[in-house]
């Protein structure tokens, strides 16, 4: 009996460490975590959707966008899914660690420069009376893009406490971890704003 008892809090004790050290795992979780947040998306998507010819005599899509400047954080954004790739694949064939926080950083310049050129944006927006509260179009519209950006504001914040981190204690495999992680969600952005640059700005300019 305490033979079996002993063993039994052995493995209780044992189990949150194994799981935590099973990076299947905790990948896992986060697929899960991205799965939830795409649906969470997809949800605000279909809001925006139904609410594109909402304008209420004001501003519409023709008169807001600035496509020169979508064009511009695509490229940005786009080219940040290459960079981030090109550190992941640094981390992986045990490049200098120079090398990796060179793309890291990178990576972290150019999604501050989509967050700036689409503030910029929201700037010439409200100064020709495209505010949330003009329309249901609008409102619709500030639930959509912002919340993309304040993702993007998320992994530039994430960016920096991983290049602390590898500043502080190394290369180490649960700071690779964690980049892998990072690596996944800064994808999934770029994905979805595939979807807003089709949908919310080509689409809205299209049928609003």
């Amino acid at each position: 009996m305490d033979g079996n008892s002993s063993a039994l809090n052995k493995g209780l004790r044992e189990s949150p460490g194994a799981v935590h050290k099973d990076p299947d795992m905790v990948i896992f979780g986060f697929w899960v975590f991205m799965m939830s947040d795409l649906i969470f998306f997809g949800v605000v998507f279909a809001i925006y959707i139904t609410m594109i010819g909402a304008t209420a005599g004001g501003p519409g899509p023709r008169e807001l966008f600035d496509f020169g400047s979508l064009f511009a954080q695509t490229m940005l954004l786009l080219t940040s899914s290459l960079t981030v790739g090109i550190a992941t694949i640094t981390m992986k064939h045990q490049r200098s660690q120079g090398s990796f926080l060179f793309w890291v950083v990178v990576t972290l310049l150019l999604g501050l420069g989509f967050l700036t050129l689409e503030l910029l944006d929201f700037s010439e927006m409200a100064a020709k009376g495209g505010t949330p509260q003009r329309s249901g179009y609008l409102s619709a519209f500030f639930g959509l893009v912002p919340l993309h950006g304040l993702h993007v504001s998320f992994g530039c914040l994430w960016m920096l406490v991983m290049i602390a981190q590898v500043l502080t204690v190394g290369m180490t495999d649960l700071v690779k971890l964690r980049f892998l992680r990072l690596a996944l969600f800064w994808h999934f952005l770029d994905l979805i704003w595939i979807g807003i640059f089709s949908v919310v700005y080509f689409g809205g300019w299209v049928y609003g």
